[in-house]
């Protein structure tokens, strides 16, 4: 029986749980895969408990979620070390706040330059300035970098976001505010993927695109690129981060 992830959530909830029945349709398929049993108490209380079956499907889909986790944060690593060797400031898994304004289109001129609406909103008032409504959305970009300068108006921040599976990429591609929150904080977007889970032309045209496989990177449709000014609010996040440290001398000297 091929379980579905509605199946697989059920297995992990009575793993964790005491196992009290459900009497529904979920139940009664893993009942009927052998992946359940039952269990009387002294008072004839019924609960369930994994079977061996059971147990082995989840340590097998753990062990190919840490696979899954081990070579994302791999190529993480390897995309954060490539921004460094140009000269850039690097964030792993920050967690930033776009605001954007409602109803606008992403690309739109007005996402560029958010950082005194930004400001504005932080202070309480909850809209931008000239009665523009707003809404907020979370970019959390696998890797975050800015251009090493004294001047803000080149900073040139960027966003790399990284995928080694299809089904992850696809749940992104559901999810337009999270394209949209990359737009308002970046003046390029990427998306890097393993080799083989999608075609470029899958991806959507404000978004460079990288393929990643043991030679390493390789762009294969540049980023489109604007300028923009980081948000005030952005500033603040990048201060109480910490930044990557530099790539060792032995890294330095590969270039």
């Amino acid at each position: 029986m091929a379980l579905s992830p509605a199946h697989q959530r059920r297995l992990r909830e009575i793993w964790r749980s005491a196992g009290w029945p459900c009497k529904d349709n979920l139940e009664l398929d893993l009942r009927a895969a052998g992946l359940l049993s039952s269990h009387f108490d002294e008072q004839g209380r019924e609960t369930l408990r994994l079977t061996d079956a059971g147990v082995q499907v989840l340590v097998a889909k753990r062990q190919r979620h840490q696979v899954a986790l081990s070579a994302h944060e791999a190529l993480v690593a390897q995309v954060a070390l490539q921004q460094q060797r140009a000269g850039r400031l690097v964030w792993r898994g920050l967690s930033l706040r776009a605001a954007l304004a409602e109803g606008s289109d992403p690309v739109d001129e007005s996402l560029q330059t958010l950082d005194a609406a930004t400001e504005f909103a932080e202070l309480g008032n909850g809209a931008l300035p000239g009665a523009v409504k707003t809404r907020w959305a979370m970019a959390m970009p696998d890797v975050y970098s800015i251009r090493h300068t004294t001047v803000e108006a080149y900073t040139e921040p960027v966003a790399h976001e990284i995928k080694v599976s299809r089904a992850d990429l696809l749940s992104d591609l559901r999810r337009p505010a999270k394209a949209e929150a990359y737009r308002a904080l970046s003046s390029q977007c990427w998306y890097v993927l393993r080799r083989g889970i999608a075609q470029a032309e899958e991806i959507p045209p404000a978004f460079g695109v990288m393929l990643a496989d043991q030679d390493g990177l390789e762009m294969v449709r540049p980023a489109p690129a604007r300028a923009m000014r980081l948000p005030f609010a952005v500033w603040m996040a990048l201060a109480r981060a910490h930044a990557e440290n530099p790539p060792d001398q032995d890294a330095q000297v590969e270039m």
